[in-house]
């Protein structure tokens, strides 16, 4: 990571943020010329965030910071609500890692940032610049002026391809470019406080839904507590936030509030608001600027890095030349539709487990005592299957009518462990790499593609790998062809996938998305179709 000394980019992120750093590592080994631009001196040092995700880690993994990442973490995180009396009437305590991680985790953000900052430092064509305010921007026929002013060196134009506001939900870049951002803000407003050397110890997350204040409390790593208590009407913050406000707010949870170590205190309204578009001609939004919606389900910081997953490969496909610029219509296309759903969820869970009504919580009580009764609906609790998963209907997809049951294009593909040769035992996304690939069971879908489909699979760079029992692997070795990495299936995870989807190969996107799924000798006219949706641009001679 260097100092700049052009203003001329590919792209520029503005906003230093969880997203905005993400989206900068993902982009790091394009080459592309990137520059983060952010209006504060340093790095956000408060925890905001506290909930992290499977997905998210394993966007972490693709960038190679997970196992630094990880370390900021406590995995298998339970989310407990109870009633005013303590009593558990909902518990959920997912233990799943099919996407390779756990499904809940919390997290330091703070921390975990850093990471995501440090991990610029691998690659010279990425810039990162503090105390830089952007004052707005024009958009060109070939790129985008920025009007950026900071104090070394005053105002002055930065040039850019494509610009990326992850800004926060006041962003400049949502504003200036004229996008609208419905929704609605909650009247009521919580208190965040932050302790450290944790006055209570006791591992997890328990919500106590009492009508009277509902309050949360949180475990979070390095012995850091982050409860949370509603604010009545009334209360102003200078009241809660007082010595006198927060203790008597503490002793609701510890028996001496005068002892605790204080880190910081906030008060903060939920927001649910999504914006129109994600994308306005040569600008695009990510994170909190594109949607902000209610902490109940933790979604917020999982969203927005999904959307830098998202975009990453296709800006990099589009800024590279090897695609056209429609390409980044998909963006909204995909990921609108999902952020909104999250935001739906965060809201209802929200008026679930926080009535102020005593008659409404008791309603709730006895409905939630009586579903545990029923093991469907306590599972579909406890393992989180109530969570809107990402599913692409339009956008990089190929449909298929070839799959048994719920066709699984445009999900999220698995991620178990698998042996791959002199590299011994990895996590499949590991041997994928971060591009495109084909997953296929058995056989080298090669030997059946066209010329056609083999250029076009050239084209964006993608891999094949064949996967096999493990115990095939020994002799299967160099068996497969010259083009294609062999896998053992070491928990049978993948026979399993494509026993139930009853397909027998699958063509991943670089965010692990299935873009394609049939038999080997369908593959070509799919990976044909891909190519028109991707709008490849054709090389000279073709």
């Amino acid at each position: 990571m260097h100092a700049a000394h052009d203003d001329f980019y590919d792209l520029v992120i503005v906003g230093a943020g969880p997203i905005g750093l993400t989206l900068a590592n993902l982009l790091g080994p394009s080459g592309l010329k990137v520059l983060v631009l952010e209006k504060l001196d340093a790095l956000i040092d408060y925890p905001r965030g506290v909930g992290m995700d499977d997905e998210c880690l394993r966007v972490f993994q693709a960038v190679g910071l997970a196992e630094k990442v990880v370390s900021h973490t406590t995995p298998h995180q339970w989310l407990d609500f109870r009633t005013a009396s303590g009593k558990s009437f909902a518990l959920v305590r997912p233990q799943t890692d099919v996407f390779g991680w756990p499904k809940r985790n919390g997290f330091i953000q703070p921390l975990v940032d850093r990471v995501l900052f440090e991990g610029l430092s691998r690659y010279a064509n990425v810039n990162i610049e503090f105390g830089v305010e952007v004052l707005g921007f024009s958009e060109e026929s070939d790129g985008v002026v920025v009007k950026v002013e900071d104090s070394s060196r005053g105002q002055r134009n930065v040039r850019c391809k494509y610009l990326v506001g992850c800004d926060g939900g006041r962003s400049i870049v949502r504003k200036t470019a004229g996008i609208e951002f419905g929704g609605q803000t909650e009247s009521t407003r919580w208190l965040v406080v932050d302790l450290e050397r944790d006055p209570i110890g006791v591992p997890n997350a328990v919500l106590v839904c009492d009508p009277a204040r509902p309050f949360v409390s949180i475990a979070l790593p390095h012995g850091i507590r982050r409860l949370e208590f509603m604010v009545k009407k009334g209360e102003t913050e200078e009241e809660v936030t007082s010595q006198a406000g927060l203790h008597r707010l503490l002793s609701r949870v510890i028996p001496s509030p005068a002892s605790a170590h204080l880190i910081r205190s906030r008060v903060y309204t939920h927001h649910a608001r999504i914006a129109d578009d994600f994308r306005k001609g040569r600008v695009l939004l990510a994170g909190d600027a594109a949607h902000l919606m209610p902490v109940w389900q933790g979604q917020g910081y999982n969203s927005g890095i999904r959307d830098a997953n998202n975009l990453a490969w296709k800006l990099a496909l589009v800024l590279s030349g090897k695609c056209d610029d429609r390409l980044l219509d998909t963006y909204t296309l995909e990921r609108r539709a999902h952020a909104k759903a999250m935001i739906n969820l965060s809201t209802t869970v929200g008026r679930i487990f926080s009535p102020t009504s005593r008659i409404l919580a008791k309603l709730r009580d006895v409905i939630f005592s009586m579903l545990n009764w029923l093991p469907p609906v306590r599972d579909y609790v406890v393992q989180m299957r109530f969570k809107p998963m990402p599913k692409y209907e339009e956008g990089v997809v190929v449909p298929s009518a070839r799959s048994r049951g719920a066709s699984p294009v445009g999900k999220l593909f698995i991620q178990p462990k698998v042996r791959n040769g002199d590299q011994g035992i990895q996590k499949l996304d590991d041997v994928v790499g971060n591009g495109f690939a084909i997953v296929a069971w058995a056989t080298n879908p090669w030997d059946y593609l066209t010329d056609d489909a083999k250029r076009a699979w050239e084209r964006i760079g993608g891999k094949i790998l064949v996967a096999r029992p493990d115990t095939e692997f020994e002799f299967s070795t160099s068996r497969v062809g010259d083009n294609a990495t062999l896998v053992g299936d070491m928990t049978h995870q993948l026979k399993d996938w494509f026993s139930i989807t009853d397909v027998a190969a699958v063509v991943l996107r670089p965010d692990r998305f299935v873009a394609i799924a049939c038999g080997p000798q369908e593959l070509s006219g799919a990976i044909e179709a891909l190519a028109a949706k991707l709008h490849i641009a054709q090389k000279a001679g073709d």
